[in-house]
């Protein structure tokens, strides 16, 4: 479920988030404070009272986490699984709850519910003190910009309102929240199942005089969008007449006024404001969360994913940057592995480029890795395909957070927080020489281009080429081959046979491939490359017409058979690890240029069939 929009007429809205370990109380908290506070319509009150008989946990009275647990599997399991958002308000102010749940492989959801939140609860269940989620759900919300938390020490009855253990665990949370560097941490005592604490006082805690939950969440005060800079991103280019052309976005920070200037990102040509158009007329002024059409003095070239801003607080521009990562994905995060990046309204391809650290959750320590498994949180540097605008997260949320999205699923795989850029390759420009790619190939009266050869171990993938080889040879063709256990005795011996350095030793191949086929030379790869990612990489960095795939495609039996080197014996010996096959995958070609079927075939016409693919495209004669 995405976010609710904020109402720019409600200065005073807060938003908040519920967070913690399954099974603390979370919608029973949250279903306490809609109960007490009157906020239920009476036709949920009557399928309270049906699904308590049905789904309840206490008995005879209404379960009020049934209020909140909206999904029929919440229901039946008794956790949260989805972001269900709830609104209410009480005379002093208006408030958008979202629910997030407590267990550990929906932590997206969670993330979904941080990224708008003012404040955060987290839920703590008396009993069992702080856990591994409590750690990792309050690092989230820190990294994502929650400054204010509640820390709601829940089923305190279960521990008969003990004031001790009370201060045990504020004392101990009191220790995560200086690392996490929050603003404000108030801790409560209190029992959602009998309402101590949430609205009124309770009164098995005279020991207690803090505020109750309701109200300190009416009293807080927490900063607000429109103290930042001005920021819109363009999401629509609006050509509703011949003589009309507007940009239409979201207010993502600050304000704008008819007349105000400001600077297109990234591009940097300025204007000014000429009208604020919305639906119902223009407006003199448009603020943070309002969605407005902008038309500008001057005619300036302008596309989505552009930036608005003010021109004294411009964002920053910039093709690498550095930022915290929560992984959400069942497959690892791989350095070197392309992904799409999804900033405001702009999307463009992104690498990690270096993994800094991983973080502990529970203690914060930074640990070194090669890779982000699901849930975990790292700090890594990232490149992009083409400069663009942005902020550092704690300085506007929209315009510094993004999502990384798997190229071939389109699976949103993680979400990142930009902290800084990175300018450390702005001064290094691709030197243009006279002699190109064009010339050097000429003089070889020969088209460049890479043959990638992919399969398993053992499948022939260096017999063919090496045949290839010989007959471009004899027709007087310039030719080079990179053969994958040669390049591992130089170029690649630093790496091992994880997937990071299997994505690693592929990316090194790709860029010394092109500069081979730079150099016009017919380019042989034989390599396992087992991840369609990186051939996908492969065919994307050179020329168009000059990468052909080719699936040299014996079984994995048949391989294992041969086993030429020995390296599928000592695999099932657990002397090799993470081998291809038996335990680390292979993604087979879906669509390769070149099918060879070695089966089915001879070396000599698997050889011929390259060939004459080859002609066919024009790149021999």
């Amino acid at each position: 479920m995405a976010p609710p929009p904020a109402d720019p007429r409600d200065r005073d809205m807060l938003r908040l988030i519920t967070c913690g370990s399954v099974d603390n109380g979370k919608s029973t908290l949250i279903g306490r404070l809609l109960f007490d506070a009157k906020q239920v319509p009476g036709d949920h009150l009557e399928a309270l009272a049906r699904d308590s008989r049905r789904y309840g946990t206490v008995g005879d009275s209404p379960d009020l986490a049934l209020l909140v647990d909206g999904l029929q599997a919440e229901r039946e399991q008794g956790i949260t699984i989805d972001v269900a958002y709830r609104f209410f308000s009480t005379p002093r102010r208006r408030f958008i709850v979202a629910d997030t749940p407590g267990h550990a492989q929906y932590t997206r959801n969670m993330v979904t519910g941080a990224s708008t939140a003012d404040l955060a609860i987290v839920i703590v269940d008396a009993r069992k003190g702080l856990l591994t989620q409590t750690f990792r759900h309050s690092t989230i919300v820190s990294l994502m910009g929650v400054r204010h938390v509640v820390l709601a020490i829940n089923k305190m009855d279960l521990v008969d309102y003990s004031e001790q253990r009370f201060t045990e665990i504020a004392a101990a949370y009191s220790l995560l929240a200086k690392r996490l560097d929050f603003a404000a941490v108030t801790a409560i005592p209190t029992s959602a199942l009998c309402g101590d604490n949430v609205i009124v006082p309770g009164t098995a805690m005279p020991w207690y005089g803090g505020p109750t939950l309701l109200d300190h969440l009416e009293s807080v005060e927490v900063d607000r969008a429109g103290t930042q800079p001005f920021r819109l991103a363009v999401q629509w280019i609006n050509r509703s007449g011949a003589d009309f052309r507007g940009y239409a976005g979201t207010v993502l920070g600050g304000s704008i006024r008819a007349g105000d200037e400001i600077v297109v990102q990234p591009s940097g040509a300025a204007s000014r404001i000429a009208r604020i158009v919305t639906q119902d007329g223009d407006l003199a002024e448009a603020g943070a969360s309002q969605a407005v059409t902008l038309t500008l003095a001057d005619a300036v070239d302008v596309a989505r994913g552009d930036v608005f801003a003010s021109p004294d607080r411009a964002p920053h521009v910039a093709d690498q940057f550095a930022c915290h990562l929560v992984w959400m994905h069942e497959s690892p995060m791989l350095p070197g592995r392309p992904y799409l990046l999804q900033l405001g309204t702009a999307t463009m391809t992104a690498t990690v480029t270096e993994l800094k650290h991983r973080i502990d959750v529970e203690t914060g320590v930074h640990e070194a890795t090669k890779q982000l498994a699901l849930n975990e949180i790292g700090f890594a540097n990232i490149a992009l395909d083409r400069s663009a605008p942005f902020d550092s997260y704690d300085e506007n949320r929209d315009t510094g957070g993004f999502i990384l999205i798997d190229r071939t699923s389109n699976a949103t795989v993680g979400a990142g927080m930009i902290r800084f850029p990175l300018r450390r390759a702005s001064n290094l420009p691709w030197q243009a020489f006279a002699v190109d790619k064009e010339a050097r190939a000429r003089i070889k009266h020969q088209r460049p281009c890479v043959l990638w050869f992919t399969g398993f171990s053992g499948s022939g993938k260096s017999t063919i080429a090496d045949g290839v080889e010989k007959r471009l040879l004899a027709l007087g063709r310039h030719t080079y081959s990179l053969d994958g256990d040669n390049v591992r005795h130089g170029l690649n011996r630093d790496l091992g046979f994880t997937d990071a350095d299997r994505v690693e030793n592929v990316r090194r191949v790709i860029e010394v491939a092109r500069l081979f086929s730079e150099a016009g030379l017919i380019v042989l790869v034989s390599v396992i490359s087992p991840f369609r990612s990186e051939r996908r990489l492969a065919r994307e960095r050179m020329a168009e017409g000059e990468f052909v795939e080719v699936f040299v495609d014996t079984p994995f039996d048949e391989c294992e058979r041969r086993d030429p080197k020995g390296l599928y014996r000592r695999a099932r010996e657990g002397k090799i690890t993470n081998f291809t096959g038996i335990d680390s995958p292979y993604e087979a070609p879906e669509s390769p240029d070149i099918h060879v079927r070695t089966t089915e075939m001879s070396l000599e016409g698997e050889i011929e069939s390259i060939m004459t693919a080859l002609r066919d495209r024009g790149i021999i004669g």
